[in-house]
Parts: C-alpha cells; structure tokens; sequence
C-alpha cells in the first residue's frame, strides 16, 4: 500500500495535477494512482469514486487559497487596490503554472465545473459553492468602492458576477490560445469593465 500516511494527500495533489495537464473528463482512477504511486486499494480506502475525490481536491485547494483571498480583498486595502492586487495576483499565478505545466491552465474550478455531466451533482453544487464565495469577495470591494465614490452600481451583486464572468473568460481564452497576451491586461482591462482606467483609479497612497 506503501505510504499510507500520505496517500491520500497525494492523490488529491495528483487529481489537480491531472485536471491541469488535462481536463476532468480525462481523468480516470488508473491515471490518478499512478501519478499518486499508489495502488487501486489504497484509492478505494480513501474514496468512494472519482467524483468523491475530485470533491475533496476541491475543497482542499479552496482550502488553500482562501487566505490569499482573505489577504488580497483585506480592508486595510483601498477598495479598488483589492481588485487590483487580485488580478495581479491571477496573471502571476497563471505565468507560474504555464512555466511548470507548458500552457496556461485557466481556472480549476470552472475546467472542472465545465466537464461534468448531470451525473455529478455533488461536484457541479462544489463548484457552484466555491465560485460564489469568490463573487462575494469582489461584491465587497464594489460596495467599500461605491461608499467612498470611487464607482457607480445600481446592481453590485450583477456587477460582481459580471466582473468575474469577465475574468474566467478571459482565464479560459487565454487557456484555448495559450497567449500570454490575453491575460496580462486582465487588470487593466477589469477596471475598465468597472467604468475606471488605471490612470484614475485611486491607489494605495491616495486612500
């Protein structure tokens, strides 16, 4: 069985590894073992099926990033410094695993949400969950941005959902043409979706 104590750590470090390199509908139980070095019965120890590791390697990474997030989108932040530093922060995240993995990867969540079928209603309501929580970091930031004037939104719960539409669009193009290009305006290009350019979009120092 070997390495039991981290088995199954490193076939939720595998599955993501996959879905990467891949897609979710390429990913299959004989793959993730043997990226993982594990045999099929240390699989079947930990997880019920593919579905019920895949909602555990969600939920492991969201685990991860939530305090970046937290961090990035803090109030100490000015408003639009938060968004600013957030898509700073994706275009980085992106380069660095276009470096390890050859391409530009997009987004985990939606390239899993994107492959599932009806059949997997517990990862499809994971994605659904972990996408919502990202909308209700921008909705924060739009509300302390409209407080101090710096924005005007009638619907910031739409806006909110539109800016992050934006931004896994632009994730996925830059996914299908692997063109640095697409994503490194994201910033720039997200403030402008916001009705702001970069030049008047207030800073750190002028909070």
């Amino acid at each position: 069985m070997g390495r039991v104590s981290d088995a199954r750590d490193r076939m939720i470090d595998a599955t993501i590894d996959l879905i990467r390199r891949a897609s979710y509908s390429s990913v299959t139980v004989d793959a993730i073992c043997d990226v993982a070095k594990v045999k099929k019965g240390s699989f079947y120890h930990f997880f019920k099926s593919k579905d019920d590791l895949v909602v555990a390697a969600l939920e492991t990474h969201w685990e991860k990033r939530r305090p970046e997030l937290d961090q990035l989108f803090s109030p100490v932040h000015a408003p639009l410094d938060r968004l600013r530093n957030y898509f700073a922060s994706v275009f980085e995240k992106q380069t660095d695993l276009r470096k390890k993995y050859g391409h530009f990867v997009g987004c985990l969540y939606s390239s899993v949400g994107a492959g599932v079928s009806e059949a997997s209603p517990e990862i499809r309501k994971h994605v659904q969950q972990i996408l919502s929580n990202y909308q209700r970091y921008y909705e924060s930031a739009l509300r302390d941005a409209q407080a101090r004037g710096q924005i005007r939104v009638d619907d910031i719960p739409g806006k909110a959902q539109s800016l992050f539409a934006f931004m896994e669009g632009v994730l996925s193009q830059a996914r299908i043409h692997d063109d640095p290009q697409v994503v490194q305006n994201l910033g720039d290009n997200a403030l402008r979706f916001l009705g702001l350019s970069e030049a008047s979009a207030p800073t750190a120092s002028t909070r």
